[in-house]
């Protein structure tokens, strides 16, 4: 029988695409290697402290690396570009914030988008925020720290342009008028630093990261912007019985992965965070570092994020939040 070229060049084609048992026996196998979490803040943030608690559980469960590289700059949009840049086959995450939320309004003309390149993969922890001052401080409260910026020039430090400490900073400044400078870091281990060392005045701090530097007692926690007291912090009121009622929020971290990465690989990243976040150790642990676990399925943490850009998108563009 005489086969063609066309023919056999037809017979080629069909057999280099994947069939939906070779995707799954992919994923079965999934992983096979190392796998890199990139986390777009420098270590000893919250964000680091987050993902090497899961990082460490995933390596244990699957039998394979799990390391964790610290790429910061840019609002950590620098990491988010790299991840959106890697390979689709599950092998490359990146540890999301609030501030790649913010970014898609603070930076329209990143270098990627984040709800086109990048696919949320689970939600690691949600984190409440804390204003800090140093515990010499005549600032006592949230009044205080109102009257006090419209006296004498405050600084008020963040992890960088869009991160939670920035964009807290920026709610409670509209809502009171209070007048505060920005003051972006590269992460929000340097800006703690240079609040304990007296370079600048407040921090809407993520929890684990004050959590630490309230217990010893070197700054004094004037709220906190959960709709609760935190069980940590028991004696710090809210925001709201702090007399500022309207600035309530949480942060949170995500992992996630590029855009195209297999729906069942996605899946799989999913049920094993919810799985560690779920267990009585890392409960623990991760509650007294400060952090709330939850869990999420995909497609609840893809409607999280996507509700999360909506909101910072109205807030930045009705309180006029730019980045410094």
């Amino acid at each position: 029988m005489k086969i063609t070229r066309h023919l056999l060049i037809a017979i080629a084609s069909v057999s280099m695409v994947p069939t939906h048992s070779t995707a799954l026996a992919q994923s079965a196998a999934y992983p096979r290697k190392l796998i890199r979490i990139i986390v777009p803040f420098p270590a000893g943030g919250a964000t680091d402290i987050m993902t090497r608690n899961i990082a460490q559980k995933l390596n244990e469960a699957w039998k394979q690396p799990v390391v964790v590289e610290n790429r910061a700059g840019a609002n950590g949009m620098i990491g988010a570009d790299a991840v959106a840049k890697s390979q689709t086959d599950g092998y490359t995450y990146l540890a999301a914030t609030i501030a790649h939320s913010a970014n898609v309004s603070l930076f329209p003309k990143a270098p990627y988008q984040l709800q086109r390149d990048l696919q949320p993969a689970a939600i690691m922890g949600l984190i409440p925020q804390v204003p800090v001052v140093r515990a010499d401080s005549a600032i006592q409260t949230l009044q205080d720290l109102v009257a006090v910026s419209k006296t004498k020039n405050l600084n008020g430090g963040s992890g960088g342009n869009g991160t939670a400490a920035h964009l807290g900073l920026e709610l409670f400044k509209s809502a009171t008028g209070a007048k505060i400078q920005h003051v972006p870091y590269k992460g929000g281990a340097p800006a703690m630093t240079d609040l304990l060392g007296g370079q600048i005045d407040v921090i809407f701090a993520q929890l684990p990261e004050g959590l630490p530097h309230v217990k010893s007692g070197r700054l004094r926690a004037l709220a906190v912007t959960s709709d609760m007291r935190h069980p940590l912090l028991p004696d710090v009121p809210t925001t709201a019985e702090a007399g500022i009622p309207g600035i309530e929020f949480t942060s949170w971290n995500a992992l996630m992965v590029p855009s195209g990465t297999p729906r069942d690989i996605v899946l799989k990243i999913n049920a094993e965070v919810s799985r560690i976040s779920g267990t009585p150790d890392m409960r623990t642990r991760i509650i007294e570092q400060g952090f709330q676990p939850v869990a999420m399925s995909v497609t609840d943490t893809e409607n999280f994020v996507k509700a999360d850009v909506e909101r910072w998108a109205k807030v930045i563009r009705d309180t006029g939040i730019k980045a410094d």
